[in-house]
C-alpha cells in the first residue's frame, strides 16, 4: 500500500510525518539518501514516519494527512 500510495502520489516525501520526532532524529538528509527499498523498510520499522491519517480507499485513492476539503471530495 505504501508504494502504490507513493507512486500515485508522485514522490515518497508525501508520505512522510516531517513534524515528528523520528523523522527529526533521523534527519532529511539521511531520509533524501535513502533507496527505495530502505526508505520503505525505514516506514514498516519506524510506522510513526508515516503521515497519519492515512487512508487507503482504492488503489487510486489514498488520503495521506488531513486536508478537509480534499477528504470531503473524496469521500461524500
Amino acid at each position: 500500500m505504501l508504494v502504490s500510495a507513493s507512486e500515485l502520489y508522485g514522490h515518497r516525501k508525501y508520505l512522510l510525518n516531517t513534524s515528528g520526532v523520528i523523522y527529526r532524529s533521523i534527519g532529511s538528509d539521511v531520509i533524501k539518501k535513502m533507496t527505495d527499498n530502505e526508505f520503505f523498510e525505514q516506514l514498516f520499522v519506524e510506522p510513526r514516519l508515516i503521515k497519519r491519517p492515512f487512508l487507503y480507499k482504492s488503489s487510486k485513492c489514498f488520503l495521506v494527512g488531513f486536508k478537509e476539503q480534499k477528504w470531503a471530495e473524496k469521500l461524500l
